[in-house]
């Protein structure tokens, strides 16, 4: 069996990944930025779960919980960086520290979990990382910008860290679902910017709009998620993205379809600059 390392693990997907692993017997070292919080969502308290606080903003509670795990379970086998909030608002409006906020959680979060996980990953010669991102990493949208560009920094942090751990037997996989009905929509997950320019009504208002009915109404099961998460670190050859949800599908579809009309059509310009 393995051993999980999971950030966010007390509520939405973080938490149903951790009932999943439990269930098919792994152990979880479950993270969040209060213990109780976990504690509060597996009252049955079953084996294998160890709680501990870490709020991913700050290394040494990282560097704590990962060596809290070592002595508890002996190793850790797959890294789950999945804590991290939205960030709803048209990119003007969207404050200097509203965006720096967001960067240290999405980002530079996984970064720091990164740097506590990997040199035991590395030791082993073994293990998978599991960033979650968001399809709004691959194809964003008007209002949640900000948001996306987290998610998307979280894509190259992701295909370069693939080809930097493949030769030391380490998997990377970048998890891109769709609208899960988790609750992410709800205040605890998501920040809302005020819509202060009034020039943005028509860009960004339906979408804010949108996002503010849709708590709850998400096409994707947050439990079907998880275990098709739990299933992929069982694969021989696991994907470097896994794509959740047809809305997640029929998104990066319509991306890559754009982004080829779009070559084909500028190809003579582009070519146009070579030697």
């Amino acid at each position: 069996m393995s051993v999980w390392f999971v950030t966010g693990a007390s509520r939405g997907l973080g938490a149903e990944i951790t009932r999943e692993a439990l269930g098919r017997g792994h152990s979880v070292i479950a993270t969040a930025r209060d213990v109780s919080a976990i504690l509060g969502a597996y009252p049955e308290k079953p084996e294998g779960l160890l709680a501990v606080t870490a709020d991913v903003t700050e290394p040494e509670q990282l560097t704590a919980a990962v060596e809290a795990g070592l002595a508890e379970f002996g190793r850790i086998d797959i890294v789950v960086n999945n804590a991290g909030y939205g960030l709803v608002g048209a990119i003007e409006e969207i404050s200097d520290k509203a965006a720096r906020d967001l960067f240290d959680v999405n980002v530079f979060g996984v970064l720091n979990t990164l740097r506590a996980t990997l040199p035991t990953l590395r030791a082993q010669r073994s293990g998978h990382v599991l960033n979650i991102g968001s399809v709004g990493g691959f194809a964003t949208a008007p209002a949640v910008g900000l948001y996306g560009a987290s998610k998307f920094a979280l894509e190259g942090i992701s295909e370069a860290l693939h080809g930097e751990l493949a030769p030391l037997g380490v998997h990377v996989t970048i998890v891109e679902p769709g609208g899960l009905r988790t609750g992410f929509l709800g205040g605890s997950s998501i920040r809302v910017e005020p819509a202060s320019i009034i020039d943005y009504t028509a860009g960004a208002g339906p979408v804010r709009e949108a996002l503010a009915l849709n708590d709850g109404r998400q096409p994707g099961d947050p439990v079907k998620a998880a275990a098709a998460i739990a299933d992929i670190t069982e694969a021989a050859e696991p994907p470097l993205r896994l794509q959740l949800g047809t809305d997640a599908v029929e998104r990066v579809e319509a991306k890559l379809d754009l982004v080829r009309r779009e070559l084909d059509r500028w190809r003579h310009v582009a070519l146009s600059t070579a030697v």
